[in-house]
C-alpha cells in the first residue's frame, strides 16, 4: 500500500481552510492526528478522500508550504473584526467560481459582439448621491410605482433581480458554495461582492441573508459597478463607515431604496437554502453548448450540475432542445 508524504503544515492548513472542527474530521480519518504530527502518512486513497472532505485541490498536498490565498478583490467590509479575519475557504471558493463564470461570459460576449454595459464605470464618488441613485434607477428601470405593488420582500427581490439582469448585469444568489449544501455561506462574514467588467459585470449576493438585506446588497453593489470598482462588501443600510467608497455606496443604495416599503414575510421564508444562477448566464452557457462551442463537461461545471440529464433539463426549459 502506497503512502504519500505530505507536509503536516499543509494538512493543518487544509483543516483550517475547510472550516470544519478537527474532531469532526478525526471521526472519519482515525489517523489524522498522527498525520498532523508527522508520525504517519496517508495512503493515496486516504489523501484523495481527505482532499474531498476538506474541499482542497488535490495538487496542493504536494506543496512544501501552504499557499498564500489573499482576497482576489478589494475588501471593503465595514466590520473591523471581519475585515481583519482571514477569509474562509467558502468565501474564497465562491469568489473563484464567480470569477471563472465572469471570464467565460466575457469571452462569450466578445464572440457574440455584445455591447458593454453603460452603467459600469459611468460615475465617480464626486457624483451627487441623488444623481447617482437616479442614474442607477434609470439603468435598471427601477420604477417605484411598480415596487409598491409587491406584497412581500420575496416578490420585490425577484422583480429587482430580473430588472438588473435585463440591464446586462449577471446576478448570482446563493447561500452555499456552488451547489454543495454542506458548505453554507456565513452572512456574518460577507453579504455580497461586485466584480466590475464592462462586458460581464457580476454581482454575488449571500442568499443566507434576509430578503430585504439582499435587496440592499444588490443596490450597494450596483453603486460599486457604477464606479467601476470590484469589491467585497458588508453592506448595511444603517452603517456609515469611514471608508469613503463604502460610505458613498451605502448612501446611494439607501437613496435608491428609500421610499420603498413592502409587506412582511411568513416566518422561515426569509432565507433561501438553494443555489441560484444568473438567468442571463445560464441561457448563454446552454446556448453556447448547443452551438458546440462549450462542452457538456464545461457547462456542467459552470452551472453546478452533476449530471448531463440536469443540463438537458435546463436546455429543454429554455426551449433550446425539444421537450
Amino acid at each position: 500500500m502506497t503512502h504519500v508524504e505530505v507536509a503536516p503544515e499543509i494538512l493543518r492548513w487544509a483543516v483550517e481552510r475547510s472550516g470544519k472542527e478537527p474532531e469532526t474530521l478525526t471521526r472519519r480519518f482515525s489517523k489524522l492526528n498522527a498525520w498532523l504530527d508527522g508520525e504517519a502518512a496517508p495512503t493515496f486513497k486516504q489523501l484523495e478522500d481527505f482532499a474531498a472532505a476538506t474541499y482542497t485541490p488535490f495538487g496542493y498536498f504536494f506543496l512544501t508550504a501552504p499557499p498564500e490565498e489573499p482576497l482576489p478583490i478589494p475588501d471593503f467590509r465595514t466590520r473591523r473584526a471581519e475585515a481583519l479575519r482571514k477569509p474562509s475557504g467558502d468565501l474564497l471558493d465562491t469568489i473563484y467560481l464567480c470569477q471563472q463564470r465572469q471570464a467565460w461570459f466575457e469571452e462569450f460576449a466578445r464572440e457574440e459582439g455584445l455591447d458593454p454595459v453603460p452603467l459600469v464605470g459611468s460615475l465617480t464618488r464626486a457624483t451627487a448621491v441623488s444623481d447617482a441613485a437616479q442614474t442607477i434607477r434609470e439603468a435598471i428601470h427601477f420604477d417605484l410605482g411598480e415596487r409598491r405593488q409587491d406584497r412581500t420582500w420575496t416578490e420585490a427581490l425577484r422583480r429587482m433581480i430580473h430588472q438588473v439582469e435585463d440591464a446586462g448585469i449577471l446576478i448570482m444568489v446563493s447561500s452555499v458554495v456552488g451547489s454543495n449544501t454542506h458548505r453554507k455561506l456565513d452572512a456574518g462574514e460577507f453579504r455580497g461582492f461586485a466584480l466590475a467588467n464592462p462586458l460581464a459585470p457580476l454581482i454575488f449576493v449571500n442568499g443566507a441573508d434576509s430578503k430585504s438585506a439582499q435587496m440592499f446588497t444588490i443596490a450597494h453593489e450596483l453603486a460599486h459597478l457604477a464606479l467601476g470598482v470590484s469589491a467585497l462588501s458588508d453592506a448595511e443600510a444603517s452603517a456609515f463607515p469611514d471608508e469613503r467608497t463604502e460610505r458613498w455606496c451605502n448612501l446611494v443604495a439607501a437613496e435608491l431604496l428609500r421610499p420603498m416599503t413592502v409587506g412582511g414575510e411568513r416566518r422561515g421564508s426569509q432565507r433561501a437554502p438553494a443555489a441560484r444562477i444568473s438567468r442571463r448566464f445560464e441561457y448563454a452557457v446552454l446556448a453556447d453548448m448547443q452551438n458546440g462551442r462549450t462542452t457538456y463537461r464545461e457547462a456542467m461545471y459552470l452551472l453546478c450540475c452533476k449530471r448531463a440529464a440536469a443540463i438537458n433539463g435546463l436546455a429543454r426549459r429554455w426551449g433550446l432542445i425539444a421537450a
